[in-house]
């Protein structure tokens, strides 16, 4: 039996048994569908390549091939090796077992399909909690996260939610003052092997959009560096994580976040090692239930739940957009040029690093393209090649069902706001072309009369929602001449936006 490893399943300490062999595929056809961001591929890459050497110095033989497409990787493998047996823990990715599967037996192979040890829960536990609840009922993450805390005595003492609340999110909305500064993001001493491949990347996919220059690349590549960017977070940014996780500000792109979801999507850290590590910090006493509970809802919470609800609702979310919002994504998400500080800073921060933290996630890069009218699905397209922690089972239910809200298997209300949002949780509208204590005319904030707009065209779809009630009393409240203001200046941001002078 010969153990096959994934790109995203780099974690050969749970997935390789004893001395087994080791097969690796590096397939470079994949990086050519769409223009990934050069930083994403050199993690990818430069991660298995570490991988393998590590493998091979602690004396496991592995075989690891380049090849185009996994097809052609598989032919080299079983020109070596015929009618090997493979063994593979399961692809988080919709329909990839089928076709794994298929393209091995049509080599004479077999493949074995095992249990996938690099999430906290199971399919089959998912399954069990929600019972008959279907992708149309909706689910809610609020109760899985729960059932999670129960079963796995995170933050539980005696049955009961450590510090009293499930939930400690409306402790979790501040800004900071003026003189504070977060912890330094950690920063690696990459070695010869990662520089080669960046090179590599930068010359073999020239026509990737982000920043290809080295210097600007920051994401831990080996375990060592996973585990050193764990250790930095624990230790610095985790006790102030929490008040401070919505927050934006023009000159901070980490904040205090634990910049630990490209490892943990590719395998290089686990979240029951993130978690634990979290918890401990709390119970000695190292950092707050705020911050702390925040932090364990992310990862045992939200993560878990959108690969779940992604294996239930898929291939469906890939199709689906129940608002039949069909606007071309804007020149700005490519060119970061708008007179729009907030949008100008998220754009460019995904173009400098392939990341913003998850409220400029959902809030300003998924918020315009909502309000703005955007196909979620191109939209989906633009987070998959821009960041580095991309994967379809995380960014597609995020992206589709939360951010553009094409479904509403994960919500019962759009996360579409005015400007007043991001004036609050920012300093971004200080230093703004736009005012945005304005709605209508030129020089209004954007974000205001699409706001308005975007109610007023999906009316019927979400006046009866329960949580939409205030909104549309605030619609209702609005005369013809305000009316008419806001649809001219919704159309005059449409036109600017498309002509790329917004």
């Amino acid at each position: 039996m010969t153990r096959w490893l994934l790109g995203d399943q780099l974690a050969p300490e749970v997935l390789v048994d004893g001395d087994e062999r080791v097969f690796m595929i590096e397939a470079h056809a994949f990086a050519e569908r769409r223009r990934y961001h050069p930083q994403k591929l050199t993690v990818v890459f430069a991660a298995m390549r570490g991988v393998r050497d590590r493998l091979r110095d602690a004396g496991h033989e592995v075989v690891y091939v380049k090849a185009d497409r996994f097809g052609d990787g598989l032919d080299r493998y079983f020109e070596q090796y015929p009618d090997d047996d493979l063994s593979l823990a399961r692809p988080a990715s919709h329909g990839a077992v089928p076709r794994l599967r298929e393209l091995v037996d049509e080599r004479g192979g077999t493949l074995r399909v095992e249990p996938n040890p690099l999430f906290l829960t199971t399919p089959a536990e998912f399954d069990a909690w929600a019972g008959d609840t279907s992708v149309e009922d909706g689910f809610r993450q609020e109760q899985w996260y729960r059932h999670v805390r129960r079963q796995t005595g995170y933050l539980m003492n005696d049955g009961a939610p450590a510090g009293g609340e499930w939930n400690f999110d409306d402790q979790n909305r501040d800004t900071p003052p003026d003189d504070w500064s977060p912890p330094p993001a950690p920063s690696f001493a990459y070695d010869d092997r990662t520089r080669e491949t960046h090179a590599w990347v930068t010359d073999r996919f020239d026509d990737a959009w982000g920043n290809d220059e080295f210097e600007a690349f920051c994401w831990p590549v080996t375990r060592d560096q996973a585990l050193t960017a764990l250790d930095n977070f624990l230790n610095h940014r985790l006790p102030e994580f929490g008040p401070y996780q919505d927050a934006m500000l023009d000159d901070e792109w980490a904040m205090s976040h634990s910049l630990l979801s490209s490892s943990l999507n590719i395998g290089l850290l686990r979240p029951v090692e993130v978690i634990e590590g979290a918890v401990d910090r709390y119970e000695a006493g190292e950092a707050p239930i705020e911050s702390v509970e925040g932090f364990v809802r992310q990862v045992a919470g939200w993560r878990e739940f959108m690969r779940h609800v992604y294996r239930r609702a898929m291939p469906a979310m890939n199709e689906t957009n129940q608002l039949d919002q069909t606007e071309a994504l804007p020149p700005l998400y490519y060119t970061t040029e708008t007179d729009m500080q907030c949008m100008k800073r998220a754009v460019g921060r995904v173009w400098e690093r392939g990341y913003a933290h998850h409220i400029e996630r959902l809030m300003l890069l998924s918020n315009f393209a909502l309000t703005y009218g955007a196909d979620p699905h191109e939209l989906n397209d633009w987070f998959h090649l821009g960041f580095v922690d991309a994967y379809h089972w995380a960014t597609t239910p995020n992206v589709v069902g939360m951010g553009s809200f094409a479904t509403d298997a994960l919500s019962s209300k759009p996360y579409a706001s005015s400007g007043n949002y991001v004036n609050r949780m920012s300093d971004h509208c200080q230093n703004c072309e736009y005012t945005v204590s304005r709605t209508t005319g030129e020089g209004a904030c954007p974000f205001n009369a699409l706001y308005w707009d975007f109610l007023r065209e999906n009316e019927e779809t979400l006046r009866g929602t329960g949580r939409m009630g205030l909104m549309y009393s605030h619609v209702d409240g609005k005369d013809d001449e305000e009316w008419a203001a806001i649809t001219e200046r919704a159309e005059r941001v449409r036109e600017l936006a498309r002509a790329g002078d917004l």
